[in-house]
């Protein structure tokens, strides 16, 4: 109760120290001496810059119209009103928009809440816990790019979103789409609550196509998943998901993009590490997900694969998971293959694993491990000992994970 008492004055502070306001498009603001923070309180309707050095306050649900590019300089830092239901805050980029949001390794682009006092310039907040979570939004990014949707429709609205706002749909059958750039950008404290178990993943992707770029992305304390892909076809290297309140890496409806070299830090709340799901509908792809390590937390699994999951897994290291064994820890610690379609995919090899390995806790067996014959693609291996999984040193420097030496326990 104390650390939220403390959040709201924090929150109260930020509300009251913001030093301008427009209405849509950027602008410059009537904060006298001082214009470095912007406020943004209506949809994006033109070309639009953010600039370096400055700080942008997302004032509700801002979306970046269809035709309309919103260019985020390096070093930005972008901060989301407090707010659930039809009043969280979030960046939506709408089916035919783009984003180019091109930070660097010394100025990567900040998505975080009003109550965190970071500046530009600063890479780990001065006052929040990395823990914190839901209290915005999160970013979304739509595409028109295929999905497998139950009753084989092209479109549909993304979770999050209220299905009276347009701009929430995604899906169509461009699957070389493109919705623009992101490179070292860190969303932080989001996921805020919209309904009843309705909540907005950190970096949401909905139908996004193989033309946008999307490299080197940190998710830290989002309430509900770190990155979900809803189908479409983009390709995301360089990823690092740190203390998920749900699922870490979620895909659904068909995805058919590459996932290559990351990271995920379990934390209290984080149900999986992997959560993958099948198609909806009768449009079937898989996607790859490869060269991973994965640092598990006692209320964590490793993975479940479900709903007729499908797509190639390798390279992927997993450790500090509980013992799939203990009663207290039923469903965790393990990798599972959940359904008889996903079973079958995996017997057919449209599911596949290769070069899995762990270091599992003290008389856990590769089979209790790796559930429905998986272990077959597994081995043991002692603490740091692993010759498969992630490249830590591109994560060194711009996330707060790095600067914070919560990767010390990677090799």
């Amino acid at each position: 109760m104390k650390k939220y008492n403390y959040l709201l004055a924090l929150i109260t502070a930020s509300l009251l120290g913001l030093t301008s306001c427009i209405e849509g498009n950027d602008k410059p603001g009537d904060g006298g001496d001082d214009n470095s923070s912007v406020k943004i309180t209506s949809n994006i309707t033109t070309n639009t810059t953010w600039e370096t050095g400055k700080t942008y306050v997302l004032g509700g649900r801002i979306a970046v119209t269809s035709g309309v590019t919103l260019t985020i300089q390096p070093g930005v830092v972008v901060k989301g009103e407090v707010g659930s239901g039809a009043n969280a805050t979030a960046l939506i980029i709408a089916r035919g928009a783009k984003i180019m949001a091109e930070g660097t390794s010394s100025q990567p682009i900040i998505f975080t809440s009003v109550a965190d006092e970071i500046m530009p310039g600063q890479v780990a907040s001065p006052n929040m816990d990395p823990t914190l979570e839901g209290l915005w939004g999160g970013l979304i990014v739509l595409g028109k790019a295929k999905g497998s949707f139950a009753g084989d429709i092209t479109e549909t609205q993304i979770e999050g979103i209220p299905a009276s706002d347009i701009n929430g749909l995604y899906g169509g059958n461009d699957d070389a789409d493109n919705s623009g750039v992101l490179k070292y950008i860190s969303i932080r404290h989001g996921g805020a609550n919209i309904g009843e178990g309705n909540e907005i993943n950190g970096l949401t992707l909905g139908g996004v196509g193989s033309g946008t770029v999307i490299e080197n992305v940190e998710v830290v304390a989002n309430q509900d998943d770190g990155i979900e892909w809803f189908g479409g076809t983009v390709s995301v290297k360089n990823a690092l998901i740190w203390n998920s309140g749900d699922d870490a890496l979620d895909t659904d409806q068909a995805w058919a993009g590459t996932l290559d070299n990351f990271i995920v830090i379990c934390g209290v709340n984080t149900d999986h590490a992997l959560e993958i799901d099948g198609p909806e509908g009768s449009y079937n792809a898989g996607h790859t997900v490869k060269n991973g390590s994965v640092k598990g937390h006692p209320n964590s699994e490793f993975g479940d694969f479900r709903a007729g999951a499908r797509g190639a897994f390798s390279n992927i290291y997993f450790f500090n998971f509980p013992a799939p064994s203990d009663n207290n820890n039923a469903g965790k610690g393990d990798l599972s293959l959940s359904g008889d379609a996903t079973i079958a995919n995996f017997a057919n090899g449209v599911l596949t694993f290769s070069k899995l390995e762990a270091t599992l806790a003290a008389g856990v067996t590769l089979d209790q491990a790796f559930r429905n014959g998986t272990s077959a693609h597994a081995s043991t291996v002692a603490a740091k000992a692993n010759t498969v999984g992630a490249d830590k040193a591109a994560f060194a420097n711009w996330t707060w994970a790095a600067a914070a030496n919560a990767l010390a326990d990677f090799k």
